[in-house]
């Protein structure tokens, strides 16, 4: 899909992963809405980027469907591109030492990382569904979904965390291809160990620890690089269906 003169909306879009692709995008000629739960973070981005900065609760189909419309309203149509970086880390074992039980914290991991993804898509199929196709396949759309590494390589107290990106995994191929017959495809990005506000606190020897797992290259991620296989997936037409790990070949231990 060209992505100059197109609409596109990104989530968690105030920060890390979320901005990088909302500057890419800007950059390759899309007009971006910019979606966060944080409006001066979104409105911060925007501003960068020439588009609009959109405040929304991705575990809230309401909130969500209010910023829809308001992307619709201030830059003329549903967005064609959309890209779910909205998310949280979280960590916790099953079984803490003081026998705690952790019900609370997995259920709110899954509401924000796999309802929340799951809401964007199912409103953006939506929309994308009343546009006209823009090329001789019968594209309407692409929708871009983030899950981790941690989906497969999980480790211990990453329960909540790997169960939500496996989810979001796990839906990748059914909604390609039940959303095929409406031109949108649907592709997810797995990152590894990237430099964004989850691994901002890390000590710095912990930060050395963890890059000398990685085999090449031997550090982490950049968020721009995240942002460059989004373009390449918009840009792709047989792109669809499937789970693009990007992690220079990491496997997580088990702690």
């Amino acid at each position: 899909m060209d992505i100059n003169n197109t609409i596109a909306l990104v989530t968690g879009g105030g920060s890390g992963l979320g901005a990088a692709t909302a500057r890419r995008l800007a950059k390759a000629g899309a007009r971006v809405a910019v979606m966060d739960l944080s409006l001066e973070a979104a409105k911060a981005v925007a501003a960068e980027t020439g588009g609009i900065g959109i405040a929304a609760d991705v575990s809230d189909a309401t909130s969500v469907e209010a910023g829809f419309a308001r992307c619709k309203d201030e830059l003329g149509s549903a967005p064609r591109i959309v890209v779910s970086c909205a998310g949280i880390g979280t960590a916790s074992r099953i079984l803490p030492r003081d026998g705690a039980l952790t019900v609370d914290l997995f259920e709110r991991t899954l509401r924000v990382n796999l309802l929340g993804t799951y809401t964007v898509l199912n409103i953006a199929a939506r929309e994308m569904a009343a546009l006209e196709p823009v090329d001789d396949d019968g594209a309407r759309g692409v929708i871009v979904n983030t899950a981790s590494v941690a989906y497969q390589d999980g480790q211990i107290g990453q329960a909540a965390y790997a169960a939500s990106k496996g989810g979001v995994a796990s839906l990748t191929l059914p909604a390609a291809r039940e959303l095929a017959r409406l031109g949108i495809r649907v592709m997810t990005v797995a990152p590894g160990l990237f430099e964004t506000a989850m691994s901002a606190g890390l000590p710095p020897e912990a930060k050395t620890s963890l890059e000398a797992g990685l085999p090449f290259p031997s550090r982490m991620g950049k968020p721009e690089e995240y942002a460059m296989l989004v373009q390449q997936i918009v840009e792709n037409p047989l792109l669809n269906g499937e789970v693009i790990r990007i992690d220079s070949a990491v496997r997580l231990a088990p702690k």
